[in-house]
């Protein structure tokens, strides 16, 4: 279908559903390079003006990647709620803003939650490129997904922090100091996650036994992962490892997933292997995803119907369907990692990262984000503060902890321990419950959601330290 706007005497033309979404979008270097942005600050506000009335029923009309060539389109149309639908079926993209806007005006976080399962990735990625930075705040602020392990994510009033304790050569006193480091720092409720260097099944065995025993010793509530290829993750499954979480990179198409190596039915069996062993005490969400605005596009996956290019920020926000089917423990975009050639600057890395953190929270999925950028991007540190300050603002469910906010094994900027600490200090937010109670009872607790002095506080960590 053709869509057409005219404004100041200028008619603009947009090649059906996939060409009006690319307008749409607010300006990013990916979509120039994909040769699907808007060619003008005008062409963007007529694109808008058309979205704003489309209605919602023709994402379920109106495929953006075919579903004969695209299990992510099949697996999103298949699981599409009609009943939770219901309650917005006759809205278009605008009306759809003003109902989660009124809904978070209430603070009707019911509401949010039950249409979650109606709405497709398609429909909140329109609405989201009509909605200012506040919007995306104010109605991710409002919505809660909660997600149980050991520890319980997600509520409202909480911020939890993977600990992510990379080390160049996969040393284990190396892995260890860092993981003391945050434990310290009240960080790691979320996950404590290490990147290998390498993906040998031995190495990640033997990372695997290492984080179990420091979680066993102090008997800290959290849960571990290895952030190696799912296949991995199943064969060790399959030998009895201590597998908390699997991990995998998705993608919102098909052929971008083939490219991470990876299918929808090795996520569901990995998906069933972890619960199968049975190791969280508090529920069973096992699945840890992470997504990258720009990842399809650099694996040359990003062309949707008739061909034409789909705009980086609706795969993302498919890349969340994708996520939702397997009820993940935790989810997070990768936000500035791939580089300036999808983002080019602190400015589209900001708003991205609250497109990304809003979309996944309004689909229902447990939503984080790596505030990071790479050191050839037009961004520094303070853009990182001001992003890690607006998703706390709205609600974000973890950031990353790393030592120095300096990742020396993946060779880009993140967050720190001390990040996530003034972002709950300011913020008034909490660890995870369950990992709160273990800092209070080893005496590292404040009261007010940060960490003591060490120094009488915590023997049992004093110890590992010493070793």
């Amino acid at each position: 279908m053709r869509y057409t706007q005219t404004l100041h005497g200028r008619t603009y033309a947009f090649d059906g559903l996939v060409d009006l979404l690319a307008k749409a979008t607010p300006l990013r270097s990916g979509d120039v390079l994909a040769g699907c942005a808007a060619s003008s600050d005008e062409e963007r506000a007529a694109a808008r003006w058309v979205l704003a009335d489309l209605p919602l029923t023709t994402f379920l009309e109106e495929q953006v990647v075919p579903a004969e060539t695209d299990d992510v389109t099949r697996l999103i149309l298949d699981g599409h709620d009609r009943a939770a639908f219901e309650p917005v079926r006759a809205l278009t993209v605008g009306g759809l803003r003003e109902w989660l806007l009124e809904a978070a005006a209430r603070h009707d976080t019911a509401a949010l939650t039950s249409v979650a399962a109606g709405l497709t990735p398609e429909m909140v990625a329109a609405v989201s490129k009509i909605m200012r930075n506040q919007d995306l705040i104010a109605v991710a602020a409002a919505t809660e997904v909660v997600t149980r392990f050991r520890t319980t994510m997600g509520r409202h009033g909480r911020l939890g922090t993977r600990l992510q304790p990379n080390h160049p050569t996969d040393d284990a006193a190396g892995i260890a100091a860092s993981i003391l480091d945050g434990l310290l720092l009240g960080s790691g409720d979320a996950v404590i996650g290490i990147n290998p260097a390498s993906d040998n099944p031995r190495t990640v065995a033997r990372l695997l036994h290492l984080v179990e025993s420091i979680r066993e010793r102090y008997d800290v509530p959290t849960q571990s992962c290895v952030l190696t290829h799912v296949t991995t993750t199943i064969e060790l499954i399959g030998q009895g490892l201590p597998v908390d979480l699997p991990f995998q990179s998705i993608a919102g198409t098909q052929r971008a997933n083939e490219g991470f190596g990876v299918e929808l039915s090795m996520l569901a069996e990995a998906n069933e292997g972890a619960r199968t062993l049975g190791r969280g005490t508090v529920g069973q969400n096992v699945m840890y995803f992470e997504t990258g605005q720009g990842s399809a596009l650099s694996a040359d996956a990003h062309l949707g119907t008739g061909g034409r290019p789909v705009d980086q920020q609706t795969l993302e926000a498919r890349a969340y369907g994708v996520a939702r089917a397997f009820d993940p423990f935790l989810v997070n975009t990768v936000v500035g990692f791939i580089g300036p050639e999808y983002l080019y600057d602190g400015k589209q890395i900001i708003r991205a990262g609250l497109e990304d953190h809003f979309c996944g929270k309004v689909l229902g999925v447990p939503m984080g984000v790596d505030v990071c950028y790479t050191n050839h991007a037009e961004a520094d540190q303070d853009d990182m503060d001001t992003l890690l300050t607006l998703l706390g603002v709205a609600g974000v469910t973890y950031v990353m902890g790393v030592p120095g906010a300096d990742d020396v094994m993946l060779g880009y900027q993140s967050t720190s321990y001390h990040d996530a600490l003034y972002a709950r200090q300011v913020l008034g937010k909490r660890p995870a419950p369950e990992f709160e109670a273990w800092l209070d009872r080893i005496g590292l607790a404040d009261g007010a959601g940060g960490v003591r002095e060490v120094d009488p506080a915590a023997s049992a960590l004093r110890e590992l330290a010493a070793r």
